[in-house]
Protein backbone atom coordinates (compact mmCIF):
# COMPACT_ATOMS: atom_id res chain seq x y z
CA UNK A 1 0.00 0.00 0.00
CA UNK A 2 1.23 3.33 -0.86
CA UNK A 3 2.06 5.78 1.95
CA UNK A 4 -0.40 8.69 1.49
CA UNK A 5 0.22 11.08 4.27
CA UNK A 6 3.93 12.17 4.04
CA UNK A 7 5.31 15.44 6.08
CA UNK A 8 3.62 18.53 4.30
CA UNK A 9 0.78 16.67 3.16
CA UNK A 10 -2.81 18.61 3.56
CA UNK A 11 -5.76 16.47 5.01
CA UNK A 12 -8.88 17.53 6.34
CA UNK A 13 -10.07 16.03 9.98
CA UNK A 14 -13.51 13.90 9.58
CA UNK A 15 -14.13 13.15 13.69
CA UNK A 16 -14.10 15.25 17.04
CA UNK A 17 -14.04 18.87 17.97
CA UNK A 18 -12.12 20.02 14.35
CA UNK A 19 -13.63 17.72 12.24
CA UNK A 20 -13.60 20.15 8.83
CA UNK A 21 -10.73 21.62 9.55
CA UNK A 22 -7.48 21.60 7.27
CA UNK A 23 -4.29 20.04 9.03
CA UNK A 24 -1.00 19.54 7.54
CA UNK A 25 1.18 16.37 8.27
CA UNK A 26 4.18 16.79 10.32
CA UNK A 27 5.27 13.32 11.33
CA UNK A 28 3.79 10.00 10.14
CA UNK A 29 4.15 6.75 12.17
CA UNK A 30 2.29 4.01 9.72
CA UNK A 31 3.49 1.23 12.54
CA UNK A 32 2.46 3.45 15.53
CA UNK A 33 3.85 3.39 18.77
CA UNK A 34 3.80 1.49 22.20
CA UNK A 35 1.37 3.95 23.56
CA UNK A 36 -0.79 3.83 20.36
CA UNK A 37 -1.08 1.19 18.49
CA UNK A 38 -2.38 1.96 15.60
CA UNK A 39 -1.50 4.28 12.25
CA UNK A 40 -1.51 7.87 13.01
CA UNK A 41 0.12 11.07 12.34
CA UNK A 42 1.47 14.22 13.89
CA UNK A 43 -0.76 17.30 12.51
CA UNK A 44 -0.64 21.20 12.59
CA UNK A 45 -3.97 22.77 11.97
CA UNK A 46 -5.94 25.28 11.85
CA UNK A 47 -9.00 25.95 14.62
CA UNK A 48 -9.74 29.42 13.54
CA UNK A 49 -9.32 30.79 10.27
CA UNK A 50 -7.83 34.43 9.88
CA UNK A 51 -11.34 36.87 8.85
CA UNK A 52 -11.91 38.60 6.06
CA UNK A 53 -10.55 41.84 5.53
CA UNK A 54 -11.14 44.62 2.46
CA UNK A 55 -9.22 48.11 2.11
CA UNK A 56 -10.80 50.53 4.01
CA UNK A 57 -9.86 48.52 7.11
CA UNK A 58 -6.88 50.21 9.37
CA UNK A 59 -3.81 48.63 10.53
CA UNK A 60 -4.86 47.48 14.06
CA UNK A 61 -8.00 45.77 12.95
CA UNK A 62 -6.48 43.98 9.78
CA UNK A 63 -3.86 42.89 11.97
CA UNK A 64 -6.40 41.57 14.33
CA UNK A 65 -8.44 39.63 11.33
CA UNK A 66 -5.58 38.25 10.06
CA UNK A 67 -5.04 36.01 13.35
CA UNK A 68 -4.58 32.24 12.89
CA UNK A 69 -5.31 30.30 15.75
CA UNK A 70 -3.39 26.79 15.52
CA UNK A 71 -3.81 23.25 16.96
CA UNK A 72 -1.34 20.63 17.11
CA UNK A 73 -2.54 16.85 17.38
CA UNK A 74 -1.81 13.22 17.31
CA UNK A 75 -4.95 11.47 14.81
CA UNK A 76 -5.29 8.11 13.96
CA UNK A 77 -5.26 7.75 10.03
CA UNK A 78 -8.91 6.30 9.55
CA UNK A 79 -9.96 9.99 10.96
CA UNK A 80 -8.11 11.56 8.28
CA UNK A 81 -9.05 12.37 4.70
CA UNK A 82 -5.87 13.14 1.99
CA UNK A 83 -6.22 15.45 -0.50
CA UNK A 84 -4.06 16.36 -3.36
CA UNK A 85 -2.42 19.05 -2.07
CA UNK A 86 1.16 19.26 -0.07
CA UNK A 87 2.69 22.04 2.02
CA UNK A 88 6.22 22.98 2.05
CA UNK A 89 7.29 24.79 5.50
CA UNK A 90 10.48 23.78 6.35
CA UNK A 91 9.97 25.14 10.02
CA UNK A 92 6.94 22.66 10.84
CA UNK A 93 9.40 19.78 10.34
CA UNK A 94 11.17 20.60 13.39
CA UNK A 95 8.97 21.84 15.42
CA UNK A 96 6.66 19.22 16.66
CA UNK A 97 8.07 15.80 18.08
CA UNK A 98 5.67 13.36 20.16
CA UNK A 99 7.87 14.31 23.39
CA UNK A 100 5.43 17.57 22.96
CA UNK A 101 2.07 15.78 23.84
CA UNK A 102 4.08 14.52 27.22
CA UNK A 103 4.60 17.91 28.84
CA UNK A 104 1.96 20.92 28.55
CA UNK A 105 4.13 23.55 28.76
CA UNK A 106 6.18 22.46 25.89
CA UNK A 107 2.85 21.59 23.75
CA UNK A 108 2.19 25.22 24.20
CA UNK A 109 5.57 26.56 23.46
CA UNK A 110 4.84 24.21 19.57
CA UNK A 111 1.63 25.50 19.47
CA UNK A 112 3.10 29.46 19.78
CA UNK A 113 5.71 28.37 17.36
CA UNK A 114 3.18 26.86 14.34
CA UNK A 115 1.41 29.88 14.84
CA UNK A 116 4.11 31.80 13.80
CA UNK A 117 4.52 29.96 10.96
CA UNK A 118 0.95 30.08 10.18
CA UNK A 119 0.84 33.84 10.35
CA UNK A 120 3.93 34.59 8.56
CA UNK A 121 2.75 32.26 5.58
CA UNK A 122 -1.01 34.15 5.48
CA UNK A 123 0.75 37.40 5.41
CA UNK A 124 3.38 36.36 2.24
CA UNK A 125 -0.49 35.69 0.83
CA UNK A 126 1.07 32.10 -0.74
CA UNK A 127 -1.13 29.00 0.11
CA UNK A 128 -4.45 31.32 0.58
CA UNK A 129 -6.69 27.84 -0.19
CA UNK A 130 -5.12 27.05 3.59
CA UNK A 131 -6.15 29.75 5.46
CA UNK A 132 -9.70 30.05 3.81
CA UNK A 133 -12.35 27.61 5.97
CA UNK A 134 -14.11 24.96 4.11
CA UNK A 135 -17.61 25.17 2.85
CA UNK A 136 -19.93 22.21 2.23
Amino acid sequence: MPKVYKPGKVAIVLQGRQAGKKVVVIKQLDEGTKERPYPHAIVAGIERYPRKVTRTMGAKKLQRRSRVKPFIKVINYSHLFPTRYALELEGLKNSVVAEHFKEPSQREDARKNIKKLFEERYQTGKNKWFFQALRF
